[in-house]
């Protein structure tokens, strides 16, 4: 049988000349640096070597922050697929200019831009919006920084520059030098709308800014007196912080913690794949990345995969007393079920995690009742209505488990104890309005 690559290249020569294919290339990847730098070329060299495809070569584009994978087909045509990474805005724009096939993003799509390219489908459904990674915004210091922690309010005030020396946080005086992401980037996007919005801050005008993560984190390294803020797999000699929001005890930024998204600066690393642009590499590129082979890669980069995994977790003091038992008997999956916002259905990513647990759970016999779960919620004015929530939540994620033929141990609601983030805001609210899959 033919090959993917195979098959498509045979499309592609119905309409265009043979000697056209080199300079056109099949497949246009706009947007974010985080995925753009390396995980996008890398995932692009694994699919087309997957298909077979021979002397796949990566190799610098026209401008800085732009790369193209070329490739030999078995017949010797020659294709190219380019990776451009200035940002994940200007993927959106790109997307609207008909100069991208599918966008790179490391924040969820804007409002404006759903409007801007309504005419190129749902970018909002569940095929069109693709998480295809956990990353966390880690905020980093100089190694030789004794600090270890800091708050989310905290945060905003030092990037905001009203906290502008190193004594207001207890260490010796210096001022605080500022490190941030560019305009264009998802990683500023997302650490705009986790930290600063929400408390009607803005970022302070002397902070340095740069468009290069590895940029960015080697000069923070170098300066004892920096702070800035990077994707997980950039953090290289710097050191990241602990990072605690509201009532929730400060997290560092662990494989674990970022999985499930409790981490305080998680966010999610998107493809978009418009409805309405059928391009099969495109559709390609998404399979094999939501494939247990692309998010091998996508955890040998740096980033968090989705790949369903059991963890120990400690029993600790602050735990209430039934979760701290169930903490003694049984694992915790690495996967959070939430839910869309303003919504008691689950969004995008909690879809796709039922058949990622469904899988593991028949991988490891562990369709009867060998699974409890643990619905989570915000703070309501009566703690009655916030416990019943909570538990309605789990009964949601019941329901998908068992039309797939699981039958669970336990339902629990654990109401509004252990936030994860602060109630004082929506994001956070959010965040806290979970759901987590146990397993004896």
């Amino acid at each position: 049988m033919p090959t993917l690559a195979r098959l498509l290249l045979c499309l592609t020569c119905l309409v265009m000349p043979l000697a056209a294919q080199a300079e056109v290339p099949v497949l246009r990847i706009q947007g974010s640096n985080t995925i753009g730098a390396e995980l996008g070329p890398a995932l692009v060299r694994a699919l087309l070597l997957e298909q077979g495809l021979r002397q796949v070569h990566v190799q610098s584009g026209p401008h800085a922050n732009e790369q193209q994978v070329s490739a030999t087909t078995v017949d010797g045509q020659q294709l190219r697929i380019e990776v451009d990474a200035h940002g994940t805005s200007t993927g959106f724009t790109a997307l609207e200019q008909g100069d991208a096939d599918l966008i790179a993003a490391s924040r969820p799509i804007k409002d404006s831009e759903l409007v801007a390219l309504d005419k190129l489908g749902d970018l909002k459904s569940a095929e069109a919006e693709q998480v295809i990674a956990i990353d966390g915004v880690a905020v980093i210091v100089h190694p030789g920084n004794p600090l270890r922690q800091l708050s989310t309010e905290q945060l905003a005030q030092v990037f905001a520059g009203e906290i502008n020396d190193w004594s207001a946080l207890g260490m010796g005086r210096g001022p605080i030098h500022l490190y941030a992401r560019d305009e264009q980037s998802g990683t500023w996007d997302t650490f705009k709308e986790l930290v600063l919005t929400p408390r009607g801050k803005r970022l302070a005008t002397d902070a340095r800014r740069l468009e290069s993560s590895e940029q960015l984190s080697d000069e923070v390294s170098h300066d004892p007196l920096a702070i800035g803020f990077i994707g997980l797999p950039y953090v290289r000699q710097a050191r990241a912080l602990a990072i605690g929001d509201g009532a929730a005890q400060a997290m560092a930024p662990t494989i674990s913690l970022i999985a499930t998204e409790d981490y305080p600066l998680s966010r999610r690393l998107y493809f978009y794949l418009p409805p309405a642009r059928n391009n099969p590499w495109a559709q390609a590129l998404v399979r094999f990345t939501q494939s247990d082979k692309g998010q091998a890669i996508v955890a040998r980069y740096g980033f968090v995969a989705q790949t369903v995994q059991a963890i120990q977790v400690p029993g600790t003091a602050n735990m209430p007393a039934d979760y701290r038992h169930l903490a003694g008997e049984a694992q915790r999956l690495t996967v959070n079920f939430r839910f869309a916002e303003g919504s008691a259905s689950l969004d995008n990513k909690a879809l796709a995690d039922v058949q990622r647990v469904l899988e593991y759970l028949r991988v490891h016999g562990k369709t009867f009742k060998d699974v409890t779960l643990v619905g989570f919620g915000d703070t309501k004015d009566d703690s009655d209505r916030a416990l019943l929530l909570s538990r309605l939540r789990a009964m949601t994620v019941r329901r998908e488990l068992a039309r797939n033929g699981v039958v669970l141990r336990d339902i629990r609601g654990l109401g509004a104890q252990m936030p994860v983030a602060t109630n004082d805001l929506d994001e956070g609210r959010i965040k806290n309005r979970r759901v987590e899959v146990w397993v004896y």
